[in-house]
């Protein structure tokens, strides 16, 4: 059975609306809303210009959702670099939108969450327990230092301070055992030459699992690092890599695994804009009760389960 713009399954009491379905992390809630039986819709800008806040609220007010998801940004393909030549879509994507669904949302008391991005820091707060989530970002147009996909997503937390009813999620460098150009682990095993960096890093499944337990639990509103706990560097995750079966079969076929002099080395010969590299502080979200496995423990699991990847 379908409703219009629902599909139905058990869970009727839930009934979800998701943007930017048709992304990456997007694809990802998709999946799990399918496996959980949950109610949703997808909605395309095709179908429903979401863009547009008077449409928006119009289908909301017409379909009565529970909650939103809002999965719809600008990342560029196939990296960060992209966005330099696409300023005014990533801007209006990662920056413009959150304030437009702010206002529909909070205009029709509906609680909603968006995936924002731990990209907005670098370096681990000088303590190496990383950011927490009322840290000031110090990746972003106010510091001058960042890519224009950083700055963006930080602006998009700006316009969401304060916001009634709304989960700030933040990612950082999704990975998990499935071949996708997005997928970290994919980008490590398919690189020319690697950064070393120390970050943190979500496991995509269980990032869109602890994403919605925070509203099955119904957690406090607010923002969430979504992040495995503790951090790993590009040499320690190679080294997982190499352990693994993938690792063996891409040493067979004449795989090597190298690295760049340094940053510095790095922005001279493969990239366009500063990146960032980052940790990111969990315990808030394991104060309410969500935790993820350990990165390096996910990491592996994920490796273990890979097989079928094609490099």
């Amino acid at each position: 059975m379908v409703c219009f713009g629902f599909a139905v399954g058990e869970h009727m009491a839930e009934k979800i609306v998701l943007l930017g379905g048709n992304g990456y992390i997007g694809a990802a809630f998709q999946k799990f809303f399918k496996k959980q039986d949950i109610v949703f819709s997808s909605l395309s800008r095709k179908d429903v210009e979401y863009t547009h806040g008077d449409v928006l609220r119009d289908f909301l007010k017409t379909h009565k959702p529970s909650f939103l998801v809002n999965c719809a940004g600008y990342s560029g393909k196939p990296n960060v670099d992209a966005c330099e030549l696409h300023k005014a879509e990533c801007l209006a994507a990662n920056a413009v939108l959150p304030g437009v669904i702010r206002r529909v949302c909070e205009g029709l008391g509906l609680p909603w969450a968006h995936i924002s991005s731990g990209c907005i820091y670098t370096g681990d707060h000088g303590c190496g327990m990383g950011f927490a989530e009322n840290d000031a970002p110090n990746f972003s147009f106010r510091h001058n230092n960042c890519s224009f996909y950083s700055g963006t997503k930080a602006l998009g937390e700006e316009v969401l301070d304060g916001a009634s009813g709304c989960f700030v999620w933040r990612l950082r460098i999704p990975f998990n055992h499935e071949e996708n150009p997005r997928n970290y682990l994919m980008k490590v095993m398919g690189y020319d030459c690697l950064l070393d960096a120390r970050n943190s890093l979500s496991h995509l499944d269980e990032f869109v699992s602890a994403c919605w337990q925070c509203w099955e639990k119904r957690v406090p509103f607010g923002v969430y690092n979504m992040t495995n706990p503790e951090s790993i560097t590009t040499r320690e995750v190679v080294a997982l890599v190499e352990k693994s079966a993938i690792g063996v079969s891409l040493k067979a076929r004449g795989k090597t695994f190298r690295f760049f002099e340094s940053e510095e080395d790095f922005m001279k010969k493969a990239a366009k804009t500063p990146r960032s590299n980052c940790v990111l502080d969990t315990r808030k979200l394991q104060s309410v009760g969500i935790c993820m496995t350990p990165v390096r423990d996910a990491i592996e699991r994920s490796l273990s389960q890979w097989g079928k990847c094609k490099i």
